[in-house]
Formats: structure tokens, C-alpha cells, sequence
């Protein structure tokens, strides 16, 4: 391979955005993939009248980026913006469902929070920045906002997003607009409110901060960039990656079909898990190793189910989210045929329902039968189904390293990370194990590495 050649390790929406742009600066192009399908976590299904995932739903437009990509994509390329229903987010406390408040009017007349932390929210632009960089979330919103806030909202927000501990996650890495908007304004309040008013660049004007999913399911968003890298450019089906430095360069192997294989480059990115580094880069030191891979994955269950005839209560709304302090059997339930069109039958529905978790991972182990038993149990209470309905679609997916929780050891990693890249120039370290979990973060990401790697001379 010459000089503008690389080899991508993951078909996910990392390796096939970063893939897509360097193809289009002219570089030869390899992706190597461990399982059967393009797309990596998006898998998109149909069946019985549902159109349903058993990876992300959605994703949102939170850099300009995504727009950029999409827009790129051709004319014939369509994002599907989440309807209003989208907007509204419910919170069950005390055997009931609450809407999320948006503004600081509901924040304040809302039964979520205690009237002691309603006060603490109008004082919060008065509180001094925190001083401790890898303060926790949980202390985060403890000290800024009170805990009724933290149990209440926080909570939730992060079991829907981490389906993680806020008392585990560092906020700097975790939600570092967050931790961003307090550090560089003083508060989440005069921050959001300043940088609403900030003048913003045409390329800022793209991040509508809304929801989106792809008519017909997020894998036609992962077909056209296919079509475009090339089926013969992608390799399906691995086994066996590792990658050695040889000769100036990188060796890569695997084995396919029974036969091994091998691959010469001198760039190779890596938008693999934490967890599978060690044994892709066996050449690096157990240190290096070890700290790389020091990272908690949760576990997740993630249930699909539909109805075609919906007989619970109205769900118009993005989905329902329950505290841990609530002690139920189900993180969160997402109303999809709520906010996207054409998942269900017309008068039917299709939710997405969550368990598990950093704080209940051994759910992924209970047999179908249980978790079964387990889901039919919280539609019934919470959405006040008939306890004789039969679900027309029920369909279990375990994810045992489901989404990283940027905690303690985040800084570490990092550091560990930039080392080897600047050891072993041409190894790129990407994927969820840095800069964000979300769709978004990982189109973000691969724009960003392909823009690096063609800017070199």
C-alpha cells in the first residue's frame, strides 16, 4: 500500500465516516469488521408491521457534523427530525408519570424537586465554579442544584444516556458541555443564557440540537455510506485482528474463512472497544494495556416491543425515564411510534424498553422468560396496558459491553492513548473509548480524523 493508504478496524459509524472521507481525498481504503453486517451497534430489523433497533434509535444533531455528513450524502439522502411529541420527557416518581421540566418556570412549579432545591436552582447562578476537575457528577449537581434535583433529574438523564451512576461518572469527561458551561461562565444558568446569545457562525447554525432518525431505520443511513466506500473495500466476518509494527509500517492480521490474512499499512485506526485493544495491539506493554482497557462497559438489555392495536395510556412523548431511588425493574421505555414515522401499525405502537445497567448489570444474565415477565409487569403498571394483552412483537437483545462510563480512570486513558499514538505513529486509537458515546460523537470523530489525516503532507 502507498502512502495514502490506511486500514479501519470497525464497520461502525466511527470507521465508515472516517472511511467515506478519506475515500473521497483519494485514499485506498480497507475496513476490516469482526461481524456479519455493516454498521457495527446499528442493526436495524423489520418484522410483523415494526420497524425497530437493536443498537441506537436516535441520534441528534449536536455538531455540525452530522448536518455536514448527511448533506453530503447526496439529494436522495433524507434525515427524519423526531416530531414535537419528541420534546416532552416523563419522569415516573411515586407511582406516576411527571413531565421533565424544560425551563426554570416548570423547574420551579414542578412536584419532582423539593422546595428547598426549587430555591437552590434560582441561587444557582450566584454559586462559585467548582475548583475539583474530576469532581463527579452526583457532587456536581449536589453542590450547584440540591439532591431532589440529582434523584429526580440527573439520575434519570444519565441511566437514559449511560444507563450509568452519576456517582461514577467524571462530568468533565461524561457531560463536558456541561462541566464547560459552569467553568467558563460560572453557572449553568447564565452560561445557557449567554451562549444562546453569543453570535453564531453558519457552521454553529447547523446544531439544532434536535433528534433525528433515518426514514426506514438507521441502517439506510449506514447503506449509502457502504455504497459509496465500497463492498469490496470492507472485509466482513474477521477473526483474529492484531496489528504488529513492521518495516516502518503496521502488519495487519486476521483470519477469515478458516485462512489467515494479512494486511500492510502504515496507517491503521482502531474504532474498537476498550476492551479488545490488548489483544489488536499485542506489541504494547501491560501498563499500556492495562490502562486502555481499564474501562467499565454497562450492561444493557434492550427489549422491542409492539403493539398493533395500543390500549394503554396516551404516549406522546419521547419515552419515560425512571430514577433509580424509584427501585423498578426497568430503566427507561422509549415511545418511538410516538416521535418517528411509520414504526408501528397506524393505531398500534412500538416501544423501547431498557434494563440493566452499571447498577443492575446482572440482568443480562436473566433468561427470556424472566426478562419477559419483568417487562410485561412495569407496561402494565406504568402505561396501564390490559393485563391480558399480548405483545405482537417481543424481542430480547443482550449487549454485555453496551456503553463506557467515563469515570476516575478517564484522564489516565487519555494520556495513555496520546503516548502510543506519538510511539507508534500511523496507530490511531478512536471509538467510544474517548470523546463521547453518542451517534453524533462518533460521526464527530471520524469527520475530525479524516480531516487530520488529509491536512498531513
Amino acid at each position: 500500500m502507498d502512502t495514502k493508504s490506511a486500514v479501519i478496524v470497525g464497520a461502525g459509524i466511527t470507521g465508515l465516516t472516517t472511511a467515506l472521507y478519506l475515500k473521497r481525498a483519494g485514499w485506498n481504503i480497507t475496513i476490516i469488521e469482526r461481524m456479519n453486517h455493516y454498521g457495527g451497534s446499528i442493526h436495524t430489523y423489520r418484522e410483523n408491521g415494526f420497524i425497530f433497533e437493536s443498537g441506537p434509535n436516535t441520534g441528534m444533531v449536536s455538531y455540525p457534523e452530522v448536518i455536514n455528513l448527511f448533506e453530503s450524502l447526496g439529494p436522495d439522502f433524507h434525515y427524519e427530525p423526531a416530531n414535537a411529541d419528541a420534546k416532552r420527557r416523563l419522569i415516573w416518581k411515586k407511582g406516576r408519570w411527571h413531565d421533565l421540566p424544560s425551563g426554570l418556570k416548570g423547574g420551579i412549579t414542578t412536584p419532582l424537586f423539593k422546595w428547598r432545591d426549587k430555591f437552590r436552582i434560582l441561587l444557582e447562578p450566584f454559586r462559585k465554579p467548582g475548583s475539583n476537575p474530576d469532581e463527579t457528577l452526583d457532587q456536581l449537581v449536589k453542590r450547584r442544584l440540591g439532591q431532589s434535583f440529582l434523584n429526580y433529574a440527573v439520575d434519570p438523564f444519565i441511566l437514559g444516556i449511560y444507563a450509568g451512576d452519576p456517582s461514577k461518572l467524571v462530568t468533565r469527561y461524561a457531560l463536558p458541555k456541561l462541566y464547560n458551561l459552569e467553568q467558563k461562565y460560572g453557572s449553568f444558568i447564565k452560561g445557557s443564557i449567554k451562549k444562546s446569545a453569543e453570535p453564531k457562525s453558519d457552521e454553529e447554525k447547523k446544531v439544532t440540537k434536535e433528534m433525528f432518525s433515518i426514514p426506514g431505520g438507521l441502517d439506510q443511513l449506514v447503506a449509502p455510506m457502504v455504497k459509496e466506500i465500497g463492498t469490496e473495500n470492507i472485509i466482513l466476518n474477521c477473526r483474529d485482528l492484531t496489528v504488529y509494527p513492521k518495516d516502518n509500517q503496521y502488519q495487519v492480521s486476521y483470519s477469515l474463512d478458516g485462512k489467515t490474512e494479512h494486511l500492510t499499512s502504515p496507517i491503521v485506526i482502531s474504532t474498537t472497544g476498550a476492551h479488545e485493544v490488548p489483544n489488536l495491539l499485542p506489541f504494547l506493554n501491560q501498563e499500556e494495556k492495562a490502562t486502555i482497557s481499564n474501562l467499565t462497559y454497562a450492561r444493557v438489555v434492550q427489549v422491542a416491543v409492539g403493539f398493533k392495536k395500543w390500549r394503554g395510556i396516551p404516549i406522546h412523548a419521547f419515552g419515560g425515564l425512571v430514577p433509580y431511588r424509584e427501585n423498578r425493574n426497568v430503566l427507561g421505555v422509549l415511545f418511538l411510534s410516538s416521535f418517528l414515522k411509520d414504526r408501528a401499525p397506524k393505531e398500534g405502537a412500538l416501544l423501547s424498553v431498557f434494563l440493566g445497567g452499571v447498577r443492575k448489570p446482572e440482568v443480562v444474565d436473566y433468561d427470556d422468560a424472566t426478562i419477559r415477565e419483568m417487562v410485561m409487569a412495569e407496561i402494565q403498571c406504568m402505561l396501564l396496558t390490559p393485563t391480558d394483552e399480548k405483545p405482537d412483537l417481543f424481542r430480547i437483545f443482550r449487549h454485555q459491553y453496551a456503553i463506557p462510563q467515563y469515570g476516575i480512570t478517564t484522564g489516565e486513558r487519555l494520556k495513555t492513548v496520546e503516548k502510543i499514538e506519538t510511539q507508534f505513529p500511523g496507530i490511531i486509537l478512536a471509538g467510544n473509548l474517548r470523546d463521547g458515546i453518542g451517534m453524533a460523537d462518533r460521526i464527530k470523530q471520524g469527520t475530525q480524523i479524516a480531516k487530520s489525516l488529509t491536512s498531513m503532507k
